[in-house]
Parts: structure tokens; sequence; C-alpha cells
């Protein structure tokens, strides 16, 4: 049987579009068909998880992934992203590195945070150990330590930190998954990550001095458009924003045919 890539993207209505880019961006590239699936506080009936956010969560998914070994009944492998990502590789380069003798495999990231730093719609950067590991993992679901940990009652910064998880049972991803991207960065020697991360705020905020803004907005704009032979879309973007245009019409050929069966509706009357 073929294992197919099970991905978990973080869902919260006020990164909605966010989601949906991302979910596009890895359909387009992809070798292989993927399973994916939003996860958040509101993809979840309040009989299987009734965590509500707390104040220092800054989405509505912040805890919610930690379910997601539990969703797949403790089997097999799953990937959890943040929906603040666009990706620019084939996924199955991703899957290819999950690891049954480790709890997950993640890019170990160094992030330092300044004090006061801010991020997206006002957010404060919290400091604690691990930071950003937790936003793109590669879970091994059988591992028995994500049955010792308590998704509802645990205490969220505990759980980003993998609080009692050894160094030595988290694997290290290789390649360019998830790049932190900082805003006025410059990109460095033409590079082009696998799967990028605004984390700091994404285009969908108005957050556009990025050097991968360009290939954000053009995800979204096929996203919108693509091949249909009806859309005109036209994305753009400026320091101060993205903006969208454009419309759905309908074709001459089509127009003709919706008529006539407009008339049929009417005689059947």
């Amino acid at each position: 049987m073929f294992d197919l890539p099970r991905i978990f993207i973080g869902y919260d209505k006020k990164e909605r579009i966010a989601w949906h880019v991302l979910a596009h961006s890895i359909i387009e590239r992809s070798s292989v068909p993927v399973l994916i699936s939003p996860i958040g506080n509101e993809t979840m009936g309040p009989a299987l998880w009734d965590r509500p956010r707390g104040e220092k969560d800054s989405t509505d998914f912040s805890n919610a992934r930690w379910m997601i070994p539990h969703l797949c009944n403790y089997e097999g492998f799953a990937i959890f992203m943040d929906c603040d990502m666009v990706c620019d590789a084939d996924i199955a380069g991703l899957w290819d590195q999950r690891n049954s003798d480790k709890a997950l495999v993640c890019r170990k990231h160094n992030h330092k945070v300044v004090d006061g730093e801010r991020k997206f719609l006002g957010g404060v950067q919290a400091a604690y150990d691990r930071k950003n590991w937790s936003s793109l993992m590669v879970i091994s679901c059988a591992h028995r330590y994500w049955k010792s940990i308590d998704p509802e009652e645990g205490s969220g910064l505990d759980l980003h930190k993998f609080k009692g998880l050894p160094d030595n049972k988290i694997g290290a991803l290789s390649g360019s998954w998830n790049q932190l991207l900082k805003p006025g960065e410059v990109n460095p020697q033409e590079f082009y990550p696998s799967l990028s991360h605004f984390t700091w705020g994404g285009p969908w905020h108005g957050w556009t001095k990025y050097w991968q803004t360009e290939l954000w907005t053009r995800e979204l704009s096929d996203m919108l458009g693509g091949d249909n032979p009806c859309a005109y879309v036209n994305v753009g973007y400026d320091e101060r924003g993205v903006y969208i245009g454009g419309a759905f019409h309908v074709r001459a050929q089509d127009a003709q045919a919706e008529a006539e069966q407009e008339t049929r509706s009417r005689e059947r009357e």
C-alpha cells in the first residue's frame, strides 16, 4: 500500500487565505497525491477538542497541532505546518525524511527574540527554547512521546518546547524546508527555499517587504485564476500591501447555452 503524505495545515479564520495559498502551492508541485486537512480550534468539535484559545496563543492552531498523533490513531506519520508559508518544491522531498526512531523531524532553528519584538496583528514574539521548531514537523505518530503529553491541559509553552523530549529524539531536516523570512532581508545569492515561512507577518497582513512576496502573490493569482479561461485576475503588490482585481466572465458560447437553459426552465414552470 502506498503511504500517501498526510498534511495538517494550521487553520485560523483570520488567515484562511494563507491556508489556501499554501495548500495550492503544495498541490501544484507534488509528484504524489496528498491528503491535506485543516487543524485548529474550530476544525474539531467539543467532544474531541475543547481547549479555548489562550491569551498568549498567536493563532487558533497554537495548541490544536498537538492532537495530530491522536487524530492519526497513533499510527504512521503526518506533517504539520503553520499556514503562513509557501511551498516551492515537491512535498515528497519532505515526506521522505520521516523517521520512526524520532518523535519528530524538524528544522532546528536558533531563533533569538529581541526584547519587545512584535509580529502580525500586534502579537508579541515569545522567547523560548526550540522556538519555531514546532512550526513544521514530520511527526512519527506511533512514537511513545505523543502519548505522554496532554494537548488539552498541558502548558502551551512546554508543548512548544517539547519539554521532556531529549534532543536525540528530535531529528533534523535536511534541505531548506521552513526558511524563516525577515522583512527587508535581501535574497541571499538567488536562494529559493523549498518552504518559506512568513513568521513575522505575511503579505495577507499587508507585510510585503519580503523577497518571497513575489512567489506568494504569484501563487495567489494562480489559485484564483490559473487555467480557467473565464478568469481575468490581476494580483499586484507594493510596500503598502497586496492588491487584487479582475473578474470571472462568461464566454460568449457559454452565455448562449446559459440563456437556452434559462428559457427551458421557464417553459417547465
